[in-house]
């Protein structure tokens, strides 16, 4: 089932032609073929939940989730490119006594940047696949999309492409605007080649930072939009603790275990400030007893985790505070360390372990939080648990520096789709300051042009000062609200 080098060639190509046919069509024409493959997901659910079960560990109700949060998201871009929120659509007239002088008559939309390459994730086989989050919004964009399936998933990943293929074709998109490839050489080709202007990756640290290397290495580099990597830190402090340890620990539990411990925003590290190891565990024993246990999504996946535990579980001043086991299913391991040894040895602070297991740091009362936070390397996301009166600023400032989403009194697994949701951090957690989750995401595949004087005939639809396409706009740095355009449609 590998794409070969030609095949990936021809996709691309095909690829760039239907972007080419497709990138000045409004908002609502794209809009229609993404309702489509919503609808086409919808009719195809039971036969690719099927597939997700014979080729996951994962239960049924987890994959029809997914599936419903990527119809979700679907429909979540119509309606934000209906509006043309993505096109940031801006006109400044001509004003001849403007602040700085004469101001020329300028306009500015987001164009979409072309072909992108997407690399599907291993462990959402829905949500972060073949249309999820990545190839949902470049395609809202008005992009095309070449998808490079997991092979972890192979079977219901080309069925889902095909799935959304023939939707796009029915709506009267034009063929080869996305496309699925298999296989390492079809992957750096989709990396490498010309006509291939961004890349959207969700996977390991040490696989994405290659990519990303090589995509910054073309005699044209592209923007390549990575999530690698991420340990999650929740900090709680000795208000907090005292009030509420068994809630938090509790929490804590369930929110490591989710989906064995195979979720990016999985809470790896837990600062918290106790003496009496042994009761700690008793509690997170009783909290883990009722936990169901699954084997990893992947043997790949199960060697990495395995390998990763065994590192930090050997690391000196690092002991096991609850154990697993090394089952096919492998039961929950946590493991104890204190913050003097993170602040000898902050490597600790580093390690990802993709699976269910996780370290506890303790702290002596009166430590600072903030000093412990600034060992920290970037996170996509950063827990902090504290009573509502509690100065917790500098704590707060510098995890803020650290991660793009800080959680209060929560717990950081489940990223809604949404406006405001940011799923990005600093590196190693990506490697742009953008999201891949939410409506802002459209925009990391698209790039601003301005027109400058240009006469109304020759400006693009969404610039004319009659708005033909009825999309939100700024004129005059004030807002105009959307409004439905027959025109348009």
């Amino acid at each position: 089932m590998t794409t070969s080098r030609d095949e990936t060639q021809n996709r691309i190509v095909t690829a760039h032609s239907a972007y080419e046919q497709a990138r000045d069509l409004a908002p609502q024409v794209r809009a229609r073929w993404l309702e489509e493959v919503a609808s086409a997901l919808e009719a195809h659910a039971d036969e690719l939940v099927t597939l997700g079960r014979q080729e996951t560990h994962l239960e049924e109700g987890r994959l029809r989730s997914e599936l419903r949060r990527s119809v979700f998201q679907l429909r979540l871009f119509m309606a934000e490119i209906t509006q043309g929120e993505h096109l940031e659509a801006t006109i400044d007239h001509a004003d001849p006594s403007w602040g700085m002088g004469p101001r020329p008559d300028i306009r500015r939309l987001s164009v979409p940047l072309g072909v992108v390459g997407v690399f599907g994730a291993s462990n959402f086989p829905f949500a972060f696949s073949v249309m999820g989050g990545d190839s949902a919004s470049a395609l809202a964009a008005g992009c095309a999309v070449v998808h490079k399936i997991h092979e972890g998933h192979l079977h219901l990943a080309v069925r889902t492409g095909a799935v959304v293929q023939e939707a796009l074709e029915r709506a009267g998109a034009p063929i080869g605007l996305f496309s699925t490839v298999v296989g390492r050489e079809a992957a750096e080709l989709l990396v490498d080649h010309p006509l291939v202007k961004a890349i959207g990756f969700t996977g390991s640290t040490a696989g994405g930072r290659a990519l990303f290397d090589r995509a910054s290495r073309r005699p044209a580099p592209i923007p390549f939009y990575g999530e690698l990597g991420s340990i999650n830190p929740v900090f709680v402090t000795e208000r907090a603790w005292s009030a509420r340890r068994e809630e938090i620990l509790a929490g804590y539990a369930t929110s490591f275990t989710m989906g064995m411990g195979q979720f990016c925003t999985k809470p790896g590290l837990l600062f918290a400030p106790f003496t009496d190891g042994d009761e700690i565990a008793g509690i997170l024993r009783r909290e883990l007893a009722s936990k169901s246990a699954h084997p990893l999504l992947s043997p790949k996946l199960r060697e990495g985790y395995d390998k990763a535990l065994n590192t930090v579980r050997a690391t000196p001043g690092v002991e096991v505070l609850v154990p697993g086991d090394e089952s096919e299913a492998p039961r929950p391991t946590i493991l104890l360390t204190t913050a003097d040894e993170v602040r000898r040895r902050p490597e600790i602070l580093e390690r990802e372990m993709f699976g269910p297991a996780t370290l506890v740091i303790t702290y002596r009362p009166g430590t600072d939080l903030a000093s412990l936070a600034r060992l920290l390397q970037g996170q996509l996301t950063a827990t902090v648990h504290a009573d509502p009166d509690e100065d917790v600023t500098e704590l707060v400032t510098e995890l803020r520096e650290r991660a793009g989403r800080l959680v209060w009194n929560a717990w950081p697994t489940g990223v809604t789709v949404t406006y405001a949701q940011h799923h990005g951090g600093p590196y190693p957690a990506t490697t742009a300051t953008t999201t891949s989750v939410g409506t802002a995401a459209i925009g990391r595949f698209m790039r601003p042009v301005a027109y400058d004087s240009f006469p109304p005939a020759q400006l693009p639809e969404p610039l004319r000062d009659d708005n033909p396409w009825g999309i939100r706009r700024r004129v005059d740095g004030l807002y105009e609200s959307a409004t439905a355009s027959e025109n348009a449609k």
